[in-house]
């Protein structure tokens, strides 16, 4: 018994001495992570020569050229078939002509109406009835296509909403949003859609060109443009029926009509094919080199317009780099003899703002078995402070989404960890369900999660100031916490990189 017990004693004391010397492990090589190199890398990814980041545009691939020579320098392995870059095909429109005319008289674009030019197809359309809709709306009790055929036919659909109209679904699938309303008019059938709209004239000049990552569809919609009120005056056949329609509507539903009308719509655009890249390199593993770890962020940003340059530092730059200096800490560890026991691929994808284009290419033709995938650590803006949140230490958190939906295990270990090492405050603000802003579905963890792969989602909130603007700069970052939460990303990986199983999949994928 006394031999039994001292054994015992002996494997405890030899568990808690490794145990202690992983964590001290750990918090070494989490200390490598620091402002001052996140900065460095920062200010050139999220600079001027990068021009942005647009996907399949120039300074895209100078940014992928940059991350490429970074893995390659940490030793890192090239992570699809002998290559660092995995190209995928992008498809980009160039408007050739488009025309609107009503009973002879031509209207102009930008000032009048605007097509959506990703959306609409080459077609020419000559049609001599609209049917104005409403609003377009149908929903729960609400049905503005009553007793209306518009199949086959051209709508006018009024925006906006009444004013005490509640939709049965939030965000942008909402029945009385602009992509709500294109849905129920093609579902009716009608063949072009006519939806008013503000901000004319707009600003002219032939644009650049949209950008697609697919051009063959299962389905398309009919051809879509933008009104201005000038132009649905017209149709309505003056402006004082027009007013009435929209004031009436402020109130409650207003009945269709349909309106005897020579209306020609032809839009023609050329289709070039381009390319755009994700950036993988991997670490190879110990003794559990047939599971792997993944570790994302997107590099992409919205390029420029004209002078005007979209830096897009928070986002993603912030996540961009993190992944490069986590990737350095983990080598670094490696080198010093405390290499991670399964694979962790390191990967930076192109394409996100357009759509999570690259990692939805990435988890359809993936170079590693996804079923052999613990868990992907997905990174996007983790560099500035969310304005809008008043409650609790404003500069000490992090916003965490996804870690319950796929596995109960996730969690906890996000959670053991953030207490032994960082001690941020982990706000699941964005983990609601009801949550509007449907932030869970748009970055690209959820493509691993589609697949069935368990997932964390780091982000700091949406400045609305600066996001999606050309302000989006380095010097807003605030690096100091940047690295504390990128050093808590490297502490969640070096646990899953290390632990004795694979992470649990035991929750239903939604």
């Amino acid at each position: 018994m006394q031999k039994l017990l001292t054994l015992f004693i002996f494997l405890l004391l030899g568990t808690t001495s490794f145990a202690q010397k992983t964590a001290t492990a750990s918090k070494t090589f989490a200390a490598t992570i620091t402002a001052e190199d996140l900065s460095k890398h920062l200010y050139i990814v999220a600079g001027k020569e990068m021009e942005g980041r647009e996907t399949a545009s120039p300074g895209q691939r100078k940014a992928a050229a940059y991350i490429e020579n970074h893995f390659a320098s940490l030793g890192l392995k090239p992570g699809n078939k002998g290559s660092y870059q995995m190209t995928y095909p992008v498809y980009k429109d160039s408007l050739l002509g488009v025309d609107l005319m009503l009973d002879g008289k031509e209207f102009e674009l930008d000032k009048d109406f605007v097509p959506s030019y990703y959306l609409n197809n080459n077609v020419t359309n000559n049609f001599s009835e609209i049917v104005f809709v409403g609003h377009g709306i149908v929903d729960k009790d609400v049905d503005d296509y009553a007793g209306l055929n518009v199949a086959g036919k051209v709508v006018l659909i009024m925006e906006g909403a009444p004013a005490d109209f509640k939709p049965s679904e939030a965000g942008y699938m909402a029945s009385s949003g602009m992509y709500g309303k294109m849905l129920t008019a093609r579902s009716k059938g009608a063949a072009a859609i006519l939806i008013s709209g503000g901000g004319f004239p707009r600003k002219s000049g032939k644009p650049a060109g949209a950008l697609s990552n697919n051009m063959f569809k299962s389905e398309v919609f009919p051809n879509i443009y933008t009104i201005s009120d000038k132009t649905a005056s017209a149709i309505a056949g003056s402006d004082s029926c027009w007013i009435a329609w929209k004031e009436a509507g402020k109130k409650g539903k207003v009945d269709g009509t349909v309106i005897n009308a020579n209306l020609t719509l032809s839009f023609q655009k050329a289709i070039t094919e381009l390319a755009s890249s994700n950036v993988l390199g991997y670490l190879e593993g110990s003794d559990k080199s047939d599971e792997w770890l993944v570790i994302t962020a997107h590099y992409d940003h919205l390029g420029k317009d004209g002078d005007v340059i979209y830096y897009g530092a928070d986002d993603d730059g912030s996540g961009t780099v993190s992944v490069l200096e986590i990737a350095e800490a983990f080598v670094k560890a490696k080198a010093a003899g405390k290499g991670p026991r399964r694979n962790i691929l390191f990967m930076a994808v192109s394409g996100e703002e357009k759509g999570l284009w690259g990692s939805e290419y990435y988890s359809n033709h993936p170079t590693i078995p996804l079923d052999k995938v613990t868990a992907d650590l997905n990174i996007d803006m983790i560099g500035r402070i969310d304005t809008e949140r008043t409650s609790g230490d404003t500069t000490n958190y992090i916003y965490v989404v996804g870690d319950d939906k796929l596995s109960t295990e996730l969690k906890p270990i996000s959670e053991g960890v953030n207490k032994q090492f960082t001690k941020l405050v982990l706000d699941y603000k964005f983990n609601d369900p009801k949550d509007t802003e449907r932030i869970y579905y748009r970055s690209d963890h959820y493509n691993f999660a589609s697949k069935g792969v368990p997932i964390i989602f780091y982000y700091d909130g949406m400045l609305l100031a600066d996001y999606h603007q050309p302000t989006d700069t380095p010097d807003k970052i605030n690096y100091v916490l940047m690295a504390k939460r990128a050093q808590l990303i490297f502490h969640t990986a070096w646990e899953m990189a290390n632990r004795d199983r694979m992470i649990a999949r035991d929750k239903k994928l939604d």
